[in-house]
């Protein structure tokens, strides 16, 4: 390969990563977004007619309305996705949460229009939530579909670092903003972080535009004639374990994904009495680490498997279930930032990192856009959604922390018991000849 090639393929690598990594952060930027302004300000905001812990649990239930939604938007969009390719999917998903999102900023609130308020707010985290049910699933394909063969699960590892990077700008994001007055904060200053979106959606359009198709799709999907009507239920009916696997596998990466910075900083401030500066401030030092973390975890599925990798962050999620609360629980900060650390870079780093190859490599090519964000996205349905509602109100029930903790050590448990029985794929061709191979019955892998 002459020097010229060369620095084309680096070119055209680097632009792969930007344009899903790049893109994944801006996306979860306006997802996340949501969930931190759910737990500081919106219960004061579109629920004032309730008590401070009802106004928090119906601002965490419309949280959960956008995971309702989500496997609604992963089995529209994945089947768009293996129908007519990864890139328009891509771009298409990127403007619906941006549109979701800006939107929020101008909503007025429940003291300006009353019911229409919260209702409004539901119709755009609806609008989020079908987007977002396909954005990770298409990031992490084509990252997968256009990384070297011995090298996919570090290079899938850079969609989850998109989502850390657009859960640290949104954490960032409202940590400048609640430095405002407090009626400054409650009348304008919330709007702002949503308002910002719009800018960092035109740079993402940018990006995914200049993109081109995979060479996986291209060749083993369009030119052999192998596009599906319903690859989704195809998915589900060639491939049910695989499909299963996923939904168990998002119990507790999911879950305590969203339980961990969601719940745990309501948590920390309405209930411990953390200032939110304090709080917000250990939770992104946390999210920082994530980051060299899910990359670290993403390269060392490469050389040991996707299932060994996956089984200790879900153990270390029951070893911690207890030990979180027991940290922050001290009120210092260094011990809350360290009961953060330990969930997002040890827990969740440890299952999101090697979760990307993983998922990707468990369906064939004409059905793996589809099968990928519709079991991943009902997975998300029972377990990120609820989990910060079922844990407010756990809370809010029995006056104690013990039976979050125990809810959390469930979540764990389920995933155990899901990457237990599934197969290893780290080492396999994910190409169309392979694909057609894995569809033929064969032995259960031995565990790893």
């Amino acid at each position: 390969m002459t020097e010229m090639a060369r620095d084309g393929a680096r070119t055209s690598r680097l632009r792969v990563i930007l344009a899903a990594s790049i893109g994944s952060a801006l996306e979860w930027y306006d997802f996340f977004l949501y969930g931190t302004a759910a737990a500081l300000v919106f219960g004061e905001l579109f629920f004032p007619k309730s008590d401070p812990v009802v106004g928090t649990l119906l601002s965490f239930l419309t949280f959960g309305v956008g995971f309702v939604v989500r496997p609604f938007g992963g089995l529209l969009f994945g089947i768009l996705g293996d129908r007519y390719g990864r890139k328009p999917v891509l771009v298409a998903t990127l403007l619906m949460i941006g549109i979701g999102t800006t939107a929020i900023g101008f909503l007025p609130t429940y003291s300006q229009i009353g019911i229409w308020a919260p209702i409004l707010l539901v119709a755009m985290r609806v609008i989020q939530g079908l987007g977002a049910g396909a954005e990770y699933g298409g990031a992490v394909i084509y990252l997968v579909e256009n990384a070297p063969p011995k090298h996919r699960g570090f290079w899938g590892g850079f969609a989850p670092l998109g989502v850390s990077v657009g859960n640290l700008l949104a954490a960032g994001a409202f940590a400048l903003v609640t430095m405002l007055p407090r009626e400054d904060l409650m009348s304008w200053g919330w709007r702002l972080p949503f308002l910002a979106s719009f800018l960092l959606i035109v740079v993402g359009i940018f990006v995914r535009m200049r993109i081109t198709e995979t060479p996986v799709y291209t060749q083993a999907v369009v030119a052999r004639g192998k596009v599906e009507s319903n690859p989704a239920m195809e998915a589900l009916r060639r491939h049910p374990r695989n499909f299963f696997v996923v939904l168990g596998a998002r119990m507790a990466e999911n879950g305590l994904g969203y339980f961990f910075p969601v719940f745990g900083l309501s948590y920390v401030i309405t209930t411990l009495g953390v200032p939110k500066a304090e709080a917000l401030s250990a939770l992104m030092l946390a999210f920082t680490i994530e980051l060299f973390a899910i990359l670290g975890f993403s390269a060392l599925s490469d050389r040991i498997g996707r299932r060994p990798v996956y089984m200790f962050g879900a153990l270390a999620g029951v070893a911690l279930s207890f030990p979180f609360f027991w940290m922050v629980g001290t009120k210092e900060w260094i011990m809350i930032a360290l009961a953060f650390i330990l969930a997002r870079a040890m827990v969740t780093a440890a299952m999101f990192g090697p979760q990307a190859a993983y998922f990707a490599e468990l369906f064939p090519p004409q059905r793996r856009f589809a099968g990928f964000a519709f079991a991943r996205e009902l997975g998300s349905l029972l377990s990120g959604g609820p989990a910060p509602f079922v844990a407010t109100a756990l809370v809010a029930a029995y006056g104690t922390w013990w039976p979050v903790a125990c809810y959390a050590m469930f979540l764990s448990a389920c995933t155990v018991v899901a990457i237990w029985i599934g197969p290893e794929t780290y080492q396999e061709n994910i190409d169309a000849d392979a694909s057609e191979q894995a569809e033929l019955p064969t032995a259960i892998p031995a565990r790893a």
